[in-house]
Parts: structure tokens; C-alpha cells; sequence
């Protein structure tokens, strides 16, 4: 069984922007980039495969089990979980980053409220942050590809615009990803949000995190001129936020009713030109 294999249709199947891109990496580095997008996905989608916080949670803890080595008899009828250990084990990845990462993933299995943009941008910064420094490692041999700073901003406007991207499906099942703070600053009711229904405060709020990621994305933009250019693809899915945030930003915009969902072609597209550009 070729668990890189696997863990590539898997990518493929359920994370196409993210394969795609890593398409843009060289041949010899993609089978590694597939396992950790694949281990991304085995987290993301623990809410999705639960009844209650508790299975979801029990999930999570296998997950740690695994990077902890307390799991590894388990770990070879896993190819997801045997292609992430290898995938360390030969890129020297920190477990930490992904111990943070799993941890951040548990706001996921409750409805409790993001408390404040801040939280926001931390959670965005553990989660899809910590992916593409992951990834720059992987290309970069283990060695310090100095993205870090590139890695956190670009994250950051990654997550928010994904999170805004999401909103109605989140809405569906009572979770609420936009900052309390925010919703009080422009008087935004949660229950207006879990009923579908778009308000003048809630477009006010929505472009307020659409500049918040413009920050973002122009920050890691400059933060990546210093990095290894070996580690550029890495930062290649992050190509795909500027022309989401434009279609956002169109009269008539509706985070209800407007779908937000490019044909693959224009995303391939996206990708292929900043590829050509050297950057996102």
C-alpha cells in the first residue's frame, strides 16, 4: 500500500485548492506535502464525523497519541498517520506545531463564540499559519527557511477569508467564527446570523475583517521577500485570497445568497500566475 498515494487522492478528493497547488512544488516534495494537507484534513473534519464534543475530542487525543509515538501499533493501519510520521521523522518538523494545531481544532467541536478578533487571529495563526511553515520546512529539507513572519500574516488573511467564505455553513450549525467584539462594535445579533439573514451591521462587520485580511496578506507579502525562495510553494494556496476578497467586495454582495466558489479553471489560473509572479 502506497500511503503517499493515498494520502494525495485524499487531497485531491476533499482539499482541491490546497492540491493544486501543491502541484507547484517540486516532484520529489509533493508526496510529503500531500500527507500533512491530509493529516489537515483528518482534523478538520473530526466535527463532521461526530455526534457530540466528546467522540470529537477522543479524535483528537488518537491524534496526539500518534505524534507522541503512543499510538504507533495503531499507526500502520493508518495511512494518513503513517505518512505524517515519516513525513517528520524525515523533514525534522516540530510535533509541537502540530500538538498546537490539534489543540486549536478542539474551538471547532463546541458552539462556543470566538471572544475577540484577537482569539480569531490566533486561532487562523495555529491552524493555517502553522500549515504553510509546515510546508515551507518540508521544502526547505528541515532546514530554516526564514518564513515564519511571512507564514503567520499569510495564514492569518487565509483563515479569515475561509472563515467568511464558510459563514453560511457554520451559521447552519450554530457556530460562530466572527469575533464577539466585532459583533458588539457593529451591533451584529447572533441570531440574525443563525437564521440567515443579512443585515447592513453584518456587511459592515464582514468588510472590517476583509480589510483585516488585507493587512494580513500585504504584511506577509513584504515578510516573504526575505525568505527562501525554495519554500515559495508553499505559500501558493495563499494566491486564491486576493481574488476572493475581490468578489466579496462586489455591489450587491450577500454572505447568504452569494456563493463565493470560482470555477476551477480561473483557481487554476490564480495559482499558475502567481507561480509565474514568484509570490502571492
Amino acid at each position: 500500500m502506497d500511503v503517499f498515494a493515498l494520502c494525495a487522492d485524499e487531497v485531491r478528493a476533499h482539499d482541491r485548492d490546497r492540491f493544486l497547488a501543491d502541484l507547484f512544488a517540486p516532484e520529489a516534495k509533493r508526496r510529503y506535502l500531500f500527507a500533512l494537507h491530509a493529516f489537515n484534513l483528518e482534523i478538520v473534519r473530526v466535527r463532521e464525523l461526530v455526534s457530540d464534543p466528546m467522540p470529537g475530542e477522543i479524535r483528537l487525543q488518537w491524534w496526539r497519541d500518534v505524534l507522541s509515538g503512543e499510538a504507533r501499533g495503531e499507526v500502520a493501519g493508518h495511512p494518513v498517520a503513517a505518512a505524517l510520521l515519516e513525513t517528520i521523522g524525515l523533514h525534522h518538523l516540530p510535533r509541537a506545531a502540530f500538538d498546537n494545531l490539534i489543540e486549536a481544532h478542539i474551538f471547532d467541536l463546541y458552539n462556543d463564540p470566538m471572544p475577540t478578533l484577537g482569539d480569531l487571529e490566533g486561532y487562523a495563526g495555529e491552524t493555517a499559519s502553522v500549515l504553510i511553515q509546515l510546508a515551507a520546512l518540508i521544502l526547505a529539507g528541515g532546514e530554516d527557511p526564514h518564513t515564519a513572519d511571512a507564514a503567520g500574516h499569510a495564514g492569518v488573511a487565509q483563515a479569515l477569508t475561509g472563515l467568511m467564505r464558510a459563514l453560511p455553513f457554520h451559521a447552519r450549525r450554530q457556530q460562530l467564527f466572527l469575533p464577539a467584539d466585532l459583533m458588539e462594535q457593529h451591533g451584529v445579533r447572533a441570531e440574525d446570523i443563525f437564521a440567515g439573514r443579512t443585515t447592513p451591521e453584518l456587511l459592515a462587520l464582514l468588510a472590517d475583517l476583509r480589510e483585516t485580511a488585507r493587512r494580513h496578506l500585504d504584511a506577509g507579502r513584504a515578510a516573504l521577500a526575505h525568505a527562501d525562495r525554495i519554500a515559495l510553494p508553499a505559500f501558493q494556496p495563499v494566491a486564491l485570497v486576493e481574488p476572493m476578497l475581490r468578489l466579496m467586495d462586489r455591489p450587491g454582495y450577500d454572505p447568504f445568497q452569494t456563493t463565493i466558489d470560482p470555477p476551477q479553471w480561473k483557481r487554476q489560473w490564480w495559482l499558475w500566475r502567481a507561480a509565474r509572479r514568484g509570490g502571492f
